[in-house]
């Protein structure tokens, strides 16, 4: 179904038409459309374009038709344009010529950036409930494994001991970080596009705070122009996903690397892996590898919307369309691939045993032999030196920094005697750095409890949030 045309003396070619169709992809805004059209409804009849009576035939209607398409009983056919069309054809098919009134005060222009911001509203908020049970995974491991030591690295190479529940627990803090920047996006975001038209606002629906209210938004957009052409909103979704993708990807080259012959750390369920259809013996980390190559999806995501936007001039342009297949996809790869993540990182065996064998390899408490004379009141850049002097020492004779002899650490530096040993333990590094950002095992204790109570702080503001939106959507 058209809903323009007057003018025209004949329909659009085949191939405009082919191209122009939308509703295969947006009809996911089934919903959000229903909604939005009861509170547009709402207004028209509150400001007397249409008669109440009439008004509560046409709600019903769309309430009915709203029940049809969630249970898959009504849906798009071959003469749709797109999500409108379709649900404006439904309801004139249901109750007949009146609901062609809805049509009244609003544009496509206007109705589909409001559908659109709430599929996002009511997406991210689902994403943000998978990366909430990620954390909780994270930090269920990294609670198991605050006592074991491991090699610490820089640039993939041997830098100092940690706690490997340390390193682990980065991943929760990344997360996170995302998840706050979807509640960013809601607050900065829920601005009622309603009411703008096909750009300089409506005669029809002069009070557009009044639907906004209605459908969960804090305030209704100050500018009609800018109402239907922003698509920020988007790009930011498309952002977050990507940073999400990129904290993903980071996961699973760890996880990669980890679960190879020579690291051989960890040991992944056989849920979560998968073989080789020519070596029988593979058992490949495809979950990571996964995690890892659909950053690169989400990427080109945000970069393909934002050189649709780069040159728009006024208001809509038909380029918009290409605004929501980004989004969608964006969506729906991470709503399968987190509870892959989440099933690979919690089922995962880490071998302690493994990790602390390889955490003295490289000369990796050098800075433990820094750090000693550094309070022993030696300037840094000397303690440096001297640090370097001994692992230089040690390479030329075969030897590790502990086997060094009192007289060769004295000769060395005057300050550094042979009790500097002590220090020179895996778990001795690892205990001295015990600030708030430390690996030391009472730091990451505490570190682990914040976490905790911000991830559940973080679900609790999903469910509410969840919930309000629910709540709206029962108009």
């Amino acid at each position: 179904m058209a809903l323009w045309g007057g003018r025209f003396n004949q329909g659009p070619a085949e191939s405009v038409a082919a191209l122009s169709r939308s509703v295969d992809f947006d009809w996911r805004l089934a919903p959000y459309d229903i909604r939005v059209n009861i509170a547009h409804l709402a207004g028209l009849v509150a400001g007397g374009v249409i008669p109440a009576e009439s008004g509560e035939k046409i709600r019903a209607g769309l309430v009915a038709l709203g029940q049809e398409i969630d249970a898959g009983a009504f849906s798009f056919n071959d003469s749709d344009e797109d999500v409108h069309s379709a649900i404006e054809r439904g309801l004139i098919s249901k109750i007949g010529e009146i609901g062609g009134f809805i049509r009244a005060g609003r544009s496509r222009n206007d109705l589909v950036v409001t559908d659109f911001k709430l599929y996002l509203i009511d997406h991210l908020l689902e994403v943000a409930s998978g990366l909430s049970a990620l954390v909780a995974a994270i930090n269920v491991q990294a609670d198991l494994h605050q006592g074991s030591v491991a090699p610490g690295f820089t640039h993939l190479q041997h830098a100092q001991p940690i706690n490997f529940g340390h390193e682990l627990a980065k991943h929760s803090h990344a997360l996170l970080r995302d998840i706050d920047r979807i509640g960013d996006w809601l607050e900065r975001n829920s601005i009622s596009p309603l009411g703008a038209g096909a750009l300089s606002g409506s005669s029809l629906a002069p009070e557009p705070e009044l639907t906004a209210e209605a459908l969960g938004f804090i305030a209704a957009h100050g500018n009609s122009i800018d109402a239907v052409s922003d698509r920020d909103f988007a790009a930011e979704a498309l952002f977050i996903f990507a940073m999400i993708g990129i904290h993903l990807s980071r996961i699973g080259e760890e996880f990669t690397l980890w679960s190879t012959t020579e690291f051989n750390w960890a040991i992944l369920d056989d849920a979560y892996s998968t073989g080789s259809s020519i070596m029988p013996q593979k058992k490949n980390p495809d979950i990571a590898e996964l995690a890892r190559g659909k950053s690169g999806r989400l990427i080109g995501n945000l970069t393909g919307l934002l050189v649709v936007l780069k040159g728009l001039p006024f208001a809509y342009n038909r380029d918009l369309q290409e605004d929501k297949e980004p989004i969608f996809d964006s969506v729906e790869t991470l709503l399968i691939l987190l509870p892959a993540v989440i099933g690979m990182i919690a089922t995962t065996k880490f071998r302690s045993d493994r990790m602390v064998s390889g955490a003295l390899a490289g000369h990796s408490l050098a800075t433990e032999i820094a750090d000693y004379l550094a309070r022993a009141g030696v300037p840094f850049s000397q303690a440096h030196e001297a640090a370097g002097a001994c692992v230089k020492l040690c390479d030329s004779k075969g030897i590790e920094l502990n086997e060094l002899s009192d007289a060769e650490f004295a000769q060395i530096n005057s300050k550094l005697p042979g009790e500097v040993r002590q220090h020179l333990t895996a778990e001795g590094a690892i205990a001295s750095r015990n600030s708030i950002m430390g690996t030391a095992t009472e730091s990451l204790i505490n570190q682990l409890a914040e976490l905790g109570q911000e991830n559940s702080q973080a679900q609790r503001w999903i469910e509410s949030e969840r919930e309000r939106f629910s709540g709206m959507m029962n108009l």
